[in-house]
């Protein structure tokens, strides 16, 4: 069972889509993000958001911080268990299972948008 908000879509750079993804916007759905799951093939979009930890995960995950423009900050790998440090100008993270991002091809400068029937999560100035 998930408890995300509900919003389901697609990141999406340029004209690529990247995967299936899932939008946590609310209080309990961003403390959730992916723990007790034991694998993800999509993206969840955390929004607000601008750290992650990996405690109580049960595999390791890629995470990409993103600017209010969808522009993808600073890419990182993320063990099990470790503690991330805040991005400053971060407005939300992607996250997804480790090696999705080398997969997608997914890099810093990269825009981004969640696309979904009711959402889009970059802000354009």
């Amino acid at each position: 069972m998930s408890c995300h908000t509900g919003d389901v879509g697609w990141i999406v750079s340029g004209a690529r889509v990247l995967a299936s993804a899932e939008l946590a916007t609310d209080s309990q759905s961003r403390r959730k993000g992916l723990l007790g799951r034991t694998s993800f093939s999509g993206a969840l979009v955390i929004k607000p958001c601008n750290w992650v930890h990996t405690f109580g995960m049960k595999f390791a995950i890629d995470v990409a911080f993103v600017d209010r423009n969808g522009n993808v900050m600073k890419t990182q790998r993320m063990k099990r268990n470790r503690l991330g440090m805040p991005v400053f100008g971060t407005a939300f993270v992607v996250e997804a299972e480790s090696g999705a991002f080398a997969r997608w091809g997914l890099h810093v400068g990269d825009e981004l948008e969640f696309r979904g029937e009711q959402s889009t999560v970059s802000e354009p100035t």
